[in-house]
């Protein structure tokens, strides 16, 4: 085994210890394993490892006050920190603390040992800062890869003010990673102003921008303030970009290049230091090549560039933000917050939402507000998602329905048997739905259903369904 390189892991979880002590060990890489961070800095009275893996949330000393604790005692090691509890928060707070990498569990053993090895090359760099309070962005929810990577780069770009360019579909929450960029930077206490730059005619677009004089035009009667000076030290965002015109997109420029403006109708030039956060639905890319957008413009917005998923990338978040909303929505309202039925749960996991977080937030009002009783169940999304259900949709919507439960109850059942679970609410389905097109008519329901009569009322007895 290469005894040059080591790697101590700390996580109260049996299993995660041995799953990557024998992963990095079959890797050539010496391990050492603790329960606790105090054990971890007990070993550390004689000697220390290159590498170390820890878990955020551990009883005792936690993973980012043992990060704390190593910068104090200036420990220069890189640390990859693990989790289970893949929020914003949880990403910002590791790299604010000064983590090499952040990796959500369950993780690939692969990748693990990757990172180890990546860390081990890195050259040491001066401790960070400690991690700083944070800002709640609760609407920010995700396990999915994609959204990971999303918080990650929230992370990294923790204790900086370089430009991003935002890009997604509509609905993908562009404003609200903008948000956190801001928030969880150097420029929290600053303004974070946003402008939609569609939601404003173009004539008035420039003056909205770098404000104006006193006489400027028609109706100017007073100076002004644009969005530039409202925003100096803090973040200025500007959505839907893409639609900019060609003489803004040039001002922008030069405010990008030069950090300086003149107001509209204004002979003194204003100098500004504001981070700008841009956002668009569009291929910015393309449109440079159709000539729609300046080139020299893109590449100054596309410093750093994150891209939004679509909800049907990130369908199993689509569980956690219906529940999320779901309780938003009735705390709003004051009503008590209602439960989807697995079946419900399925269908909607599955639905396109072509008009992704947006839509998805739309629906839980909708359905809070009309479905009746304390349950949301299949029967009620008929109306809500445009007269036909997810598993209506192309066919074979069902079976990604299922399947997408099925993964679903993978994940939250530990080893608990799924056709058992399954075939009871599978038959449910069928024979409810039969029995409603046949108005209760058991011999029509069994002939739509392929059963005997007394079969089907067998079955009715045996599955408990009120007919």
């Amino acid at each position: 085994m290469d005894s040059e390189l080591k790697t101590w892991i700390v996580d109260d979880d049996t299993a995660v210890r041995w799953v990557l002590e024998k992963a990095l060990q079959a890797d050539g890489i010496a391990t050492q394993s603790f329960a606790t961070a105090d054990a971890l800095l007990d070993a550390f009275a004689n000697r220390q490892p290159d590498v170390l893996i820890t878990d955020i949330r551990m009883p005792g000393m936690n993973g980012l006050e043992l990060m704390q604790r190593l910068q104090a005692n200036d420990r220069k090691i890189p640390v990859i920190v693990m989790t289970a509890h893949a929020d914003l928060d949880s990403a910002v707070s590791a790299y604010q603390a000064g983590a090499f990498e952040y990796l959500p569990k369950p993780f690939d053993v692969d990748e693990a040992v990757a990172l180890v090895r990546r860390a081990a090359r890195v050259a040491e760099e001066p401790a960070g800062k400690s991690a700083a309070p944070l800002a709640s962005i609760s609407s920010m929810i995700g396990q999915a890869a994609a959204m990971q990577d999303v918080f990650r780069m929230i992370g990294r770009l923790s204790r900086s003010s370089m430009t991003v360019l935002i890009t997604g579909e509509s609905g993908t929450g562009k404003e609200l990673v903008a948000r956190a960029l801001h928030e969880h930077s150097p420029r929290g206490g600053q303004p974070f102003i946003a402008l939609n730059t569609t939601a404003i005619a173009s004539e008035l677009l420039e003056s909205e921008l770098f404000g104006h004089e006193r006489g400027a035009f028609t109706g100017a009667d007073a100076r002004r303030l644009g969005r530039f000076e409202l925003a100096d030290g803090g973040t200025l965002f500007l959505d839907e970009i893409g639609d900019m015109s060609a003489d803004l997109q040039t001002r922008l420029l030069r405010v990008l290049a030069e950090g300086e403006f003149y107001r509209v109708g204004g002979q003194e030039p204003i100098q500004v230091d504001v981070r700008v956060i841009a956002a668009t639905n569009k291929d910015l890319a393309e449109a440079v090549r159709h000539g729609k957008f300046r080139e020299d413009l893109f590449h100054r917005l596309n410093v750093i560039h994150i891209q939004t998923p679509p909800l049907r990338e990130r369908r199993e978040d689509i569980p956690l933000l219906l529940r999320h909303f779901l309780k938003e929505v009735a705390a709003e309202l004051q009503v008590e917050p209602k439960d989807l039925t697995p079946e419900a749960l399925s269908v909607l996991q599955s639905f396109d939402w072509t008009g992704n977080v947006r839509e998805l937030v739309n629906t839980c009002r909708r359905l809070t507000i009309a479905a009746p009783g304390t349950e949301i169940r299949a029967e009620d999304l008929r109306v809500d998602l445009g007269g036909a259900s997810a598993c209506e949709n192309g066919g074979s919507g069902w079976i990604a329905a299922l399947a997408a439960w099925a993964e679903t109850q993978i994940d939250q059942q530990s080893g608990t048997p799924l056709l058992p679970i399954a075939l009871p609410e599978f038959e449910r389905i069928l024979i409810r739905t039969a029995l409603a097109r046949a108005n209760g008519r058991r011999q029509e329901a069994a002939k739509i259903l392929g059963l005997g009569r007394n079969t089907l009322t067998r079955k009715i007895r045996e599955l408990e369904i009120d007919a």
